[in-house]
């Protein structure tokens, strides 16, 4: 196995354009697990570690643009108060020990259907950008998932970062375990609120071969919702937007759980984040 270790982004995109195979690495904490349970070993890899840029996040036209490298540690401590979605979503990986050496752009990479990022990126419409020696292009995150652990990226490119608005209103994230930690979910549940845009946005994990927005369900809630009054939901309205977050999920039978449980967790997961969040906007 080839080892590349680059000093600079330059350097780094342009061994990734030489060794196209070679697969990159930050924190390690998916692609070390694959090799050390013989799952898996790549042709290279390309260790990010020395790459100030891809440490560093910074506003950017009214946006967020964090680096792939920014831990989840990072992402709680630094980011909390703006991408609280996230922050909840981030609390859930692993050990300490994990969240200091994981990254969202490891995350995205990976492009595993219960990676705990990518839900609270689907509710807020995130962006991801990919970097080649050819130059740089920006992804919506509905478009970056395309199958089982795959996902839009060439194989000359790699991750930059990712572009997120900061929270307009409450976030809220859930996930269903076999246990409180280091669990990998059996499903998982993101929403956030935008009064001022009267938009509600979700993403669902672990329950289908990509992550998922629950469109019908963001459509009907928007309408339901009273804007003006913030009125309470009724357990009608509620009930409703659980049925259809469970209906978007494509989940299947596999050893951490059923499908109907993860649409019956889901649906419980849907109701109890509407609540909690049109509560935090009244």
């Amino acid at each position: 196995m080839e080892f590349l270790q680059p000093e600079t982004w330059t350097e780094a995109l342009e061994m990734k354009a030489a060794h196209p195979d070679a697969t990159p690495i930050a924190g390690g904490t998916d692609v070390m697990v694959e090799i050390n349970l013989d799952h898996g070993r790549p042709a290279g890899i390309i260790d990010l570690t020395r790459i100030q840029e891809l440490k560093e996040w910074g506003r950017h036209d009214g946006t967020l643009r964090i680096g792939a490298g920014v831990t989840y540690a990072r992402l709680i401590d630094e980011l909390g108060d703006r991408l609280p979605g996230l922050a909840m979503a981030s609390r859930t990986v692993g050990s300490p020990q994990i969240r200091n050496r994981g990254t969202v752009g490891g995350n995205l990479g990976t492009a595993s259907p219960a990676g705990d990022a990518h839900p609270p990126l689907l509710a807020t419409d995130a962006w991801v950008e990919l970097a080649s020696k050819s130059g740089t292009r920006f992804v919506p995150i509905t478009e970056f998932f395309t199958g089982p652990k795959r996902n839009v990226m060439r194989k000359d490119e790699l991750i930059a970062a990712f572009i997120v608005q900061p929270a307009r209103g409450p976030q809220q994230f859930s996930k269903v375990g076999t246990r409180n930690a280091m669990v990998i979910a059996v499903c998982s549940f993101a929403l956030a609120v935008d009064p001022a845009h009267q938009r509600v946005g979700t993403g669902i994990g672990s329950a289908g071969p990509t992550p998922l927005r629950a469109y019908d369900a963001e459509n009907f809630i928007q309408g339901e919702l009273d804007w003006e009054r913030r009125t309470p939901l009724s357990d009608g309205t509620v009930s409703r937007f659980g049925e259809l977050v469970a209906a978007a999920a494509k989940p299947i039978d596999d050893v951490r759980g059923t499908a109907a449980y993860r649409r019956h967790a889901l649906a419980v997961l849907a109701r109890r984040s509407l609540t909690w969040a049109w509560a935090a906007v009244g």
